[in-house]
């Protein structure tokens, strides 16, 4: 997901630091990430527009580009953290999201979006999505198993989230048919 040589700073250095767009922080190590196509930025909107319109239902808050701090050396910036309406706000957060969201860029590697998934199951996520837009796939990881293809839905288990895949690339069906 780096797009540049990672910048070794102190973690006090990096938590004082503004960064456009915001950085990770992966043992002393600044890491871009990829983003800024439209692709990528439509499919964040939407998902953070669906979790704040049912965010009374579904009981959350929906929270883009947040920080999240996964253990004392990792800190990562997910596309879209979804934590219980009931967690304590953080600035940075540190209690467990109950869903991590990561919106693939045409230059992400598997390598790197796994060390994400595994970041955040290590912190105690209980689910982590992993949305392609190129491909039009979905995936999501739970402490049980590993990344795993979503067939026809998306969920979070003990939960009524349920988010059919068709209706993530909807928009982008609609641009591509346009162009």
């Amino acid at each position: 997901m780096s797009t540049s040589t990672p910048v070794i700073v102190t973690l006090a250095e990096y938590l004082e630091t503004v960064y456009r767009p915001d950085r990770d922080w992966i043992d002393g190590e600044t890491n871009e990430r990829n983003m800024g196509e439209q692709p990528h930025s439509r499919i964040q909107a939407y998902l953070s527009y669906l979790f704040r319109s049912n965010a009374s239902k579904w009981g959350v808050r929906a929270l883009p580009e947040q920080r999240v701090q996964t253990s004392a050396r990792h800190y990562r910036i997910a596309d879209v953290c979804v934590v219980r309406r009931a967690t304590p706000m953080e600035p940075i957060v540190r209690t467990p999201p109950m869903l991590c969201i990561e919106i693939l860029s045409k230059d992400d590697s598997l390598s790197e979006i796994l060390a994400r998934v595994e970041d955040y199951l290590t912190m105690g996520v209980p689910t982590v999505w992993v949305v392609d837009p190129r491909r039009r796939r979905a995936y999501s990881a739970t402490a049980s198993g590993a990344l795993q293809p979503a067939p026809t839905e998306l969920t979070v288990a003990g939960t009524e989230i349920r988010i059919p895949i068709p209706d993530i690339f909807a928009e982008l069906d609609e641009m591509e048919a346009q162009s």
